[in-house]
């Protein structure tokens, strides 16, 4: 038995159509990058850019790293080392990087467990809401999380996981990425810079 508030906030989700996600935010690809058999996803920095790095650990295709601002595939491993190719090898649940963070670890954050973060330093908010499960929605806000009022005022659902499931979603420690990652592809939308009110 679900509260009066449970129901209305239920109802909210329901009705909320899949939206673009608000300036500053800008979808990396135009369309999701597939990927087979997606574990995980993590967020490493480029040494020489400073972009952040999305890299994704799948069963299908290894490893691979993503510059998380132009959506270019730097790096890939199809067949890593079976000792560390998954992160659950690992108690800190990582996988080593490749390509420009080769000998770093990287946390890996999806079917093993793990996260990524779920607020960046300016104050936006990622929530992950199962209005009907097992379809998770995600949701950008720039109210805290409180999602008041209709959808695309303060909250925004960029992501509807109707058909893959879920392994992770959250923001890259800068801040400036957000990615969506399912058994099946990777969404990342990125922004310039970190703004805070006056």
């Amino acid at each position: 038995m679900i509260t009066e508030y449970q129901q209305r906030l239920r109802d909210r989700y329901l009705a909320a159509p899949v939206m673009s996600a608000p300036a500053p935010w800008q979808p990396v690809l135009d369309r999701r990058t597939p990927i087979g058999g997606l574990l995980g996803i993590g967020f490493a920095v480029h040494p020489d850019t400073g972009h952040d790095l999305a890299m994704v650990v799948s069963h299908d295709g290894g490893h691979g790293l993503f510059d998380a601002v132009t959506g270019e595939k730097i790096a890939r491993d199809r067949d890593p080392d079976p000792a560390t190719s998954i992160p659950d090898a690992h108690p800190d649940l990582t996988c080593p990087g490749l390509g420009p963070v080769a000998g770093t670890p990287v946390r890996i954050a999806g079917l093993f467990g793990g996260g990524l973060h779920s607020t960046t330093p300016d104050g936006w908010t990622l929530d992950i809401v199962s209005p009907e499960w097992p379809h998770d929605r995600v949701i950008l806000s720039a109210d805290g999380g409180a999602h008041k009022g209709p959808a695309g005022g303060t909250w925004w659902h960029v992501f509807h996981a109707e058909y893959s499931e879920l392994r992770a979603a959250g923001f890259s420690p800068s801040g400036l990425t957000l990615a969506v990652a399912t058994s099946s592809d990777l969404t990342l939308w990125t922004r310039p810079e970190l703004h805070f009110e006056d």
